[in-house]
């Protein structure tokens, strides 16, 4: 873990370990130059704390970047609470982690303040609620904002639609092909907005139920496998991060990339690969905003539906500037998107002095 601390550019580490299970947890923030730091809580199994570190430090990173890139005032965090087996916690077991967990956040006197992620979910936040104040989107009832996952999906909405006008030419989905591959929160609300856009969707889910519900809705599917091998004008990966890498990358049979998941690419180069092969790509961290304006605009800066649904329309304008910026500079959109996000952070800087 040393060497992760060392080559990190990120602000702080915070560290702690739950003494009844062993379970580690670790808070990444990455900049408060716009403001506190905030980001998701993913809870999951790794095969190492180290691992489970440089995923913390990786995600709060696409944080800063991500609330740059929609002009929104908090900097990047994220937490991760790493299980030593695959099993999650439920019951009362979960309730005492989870409060565990918020009195760690509570430690922090406002440095970072938490949202759900991977295996969390609002009614988790409320949980933590009970021992801090530092929580976004908990439940409706418990005075939050609830699910971001419909407005994520409508952001990336937005984000495929600017995609394939730069890509195509046109806006227009009906004349399209779209590969969802991963149909849960996300990805299930994405499937709907293209259906009702009359786009040719194509589905897959790693969860057998899940795929099987879809092809009983008439929704074309394929295997998990072959998702990425499958012709279609857009991916749109709503799934694991990683997918897009030197492996998978020669065998993809699209035009563009636009989806939801998070760390898409597995290295910054795979951005230059896609563009060597003329393959557009909607930057993760940017099209998948719509769940931060969610929290944040709901909750802190108390936006109107009709201030919300502005806002994640501006994703697609966002998509569509960093797509045409990336062409003009002669650099991948991932490289385009990170200058713009970065002179964004950094103005902070220049305006303090």
């Amino acid at each position: 873990m040393e060497d992760l601390l060392a080559a990190w550019d990120g602000e702080s580490v915070s560290i702690h370990r739950d003494r009844a299970t062993g379970i580690w947890m670790f808070i990444c923030v990455h900049s408060t130059r716009l403001g506190s730091a905030a980001g998701g809580t993913r809870m999951k199994h790794y095969p190492r704390p180290a691992d489970a570190l440089a995923d913390g430090m990786r995600l709060s990173e696409a944080m800063s970047l991500k609330f740059a890139s929609v002009q929104f005032p908090h900097g990047g965090g994220k937490a991760v609470i790493a299980l030593p087996t695959p099993q999650i916690p439920l019951g009362e077991a979960r309730r005492r982690l989870l409060r565990e967990y918020g009195a760690f956040i509570n430690s922090l006197r406002g440095l970072y303040s938490c949202a759900p992620d991977m295996n969390t979910s609002a009614i988790d936040m409320d949980v933590v609620a009970e021992v801090t104040p530092y929580v976004f989107c908990k439940t409706e009832a418990a005075g939050g904002s609830g699910d971001t996952a419909p407005d994520t999906a409508v952001g990336v909405f937005h984000g495929i639609r600017a995609t394939c006008r730069y890509a195509f030419g046109s806006d227009d989905l009906s004349r399209r092909t779209v590969l969802v591959q991963g149909a849960g929160g996300v990805g299930g609300r994405l499937i709907e907005l293209l259906m009702e856009a009359d786009a040719a969707v194509i589905a897959t889910d790693v969860d057998a139920p899940r795929l099987e519900s879809l092809q009983a809705k008439g929704i074309q599917t394929v295997a998990p496998d072959a998702a990425l091998t499958t012709e279609c004008d857009v991916l749109s990966p709503c799934a694991i991060g990683a997918v897009i890498n030197e492996r998978s990358i020669p065998g993809l049979r699209c035009r563009a990339i636009a989806g939801a998941a998070n760390n898409q690419l597995a290295t910054p180069a795979d951005a230059d690969r896609l563009r060597e092969r003329g393959i557009v790509y909607a930057p993760d961290f940017v099209i998948n905003a719509g769940g931060v304006l969610h929290g944040g605009g709901i909750e802190e800066q108390h936006w109107t539906r009709e201030i919300l649904d502005i806002k994640l329309e501006g994703i697609g304008e966002a998509v569509y500037e960093i797509l045409q910026r990336a062409e003009g500079d002669g650099i991948s959109t991932d490289a385009a998107a990170r200058r713009i996000a970065l002179a964004r952070i950094n103005s902070t800087e220049t305006s303090a002095a």
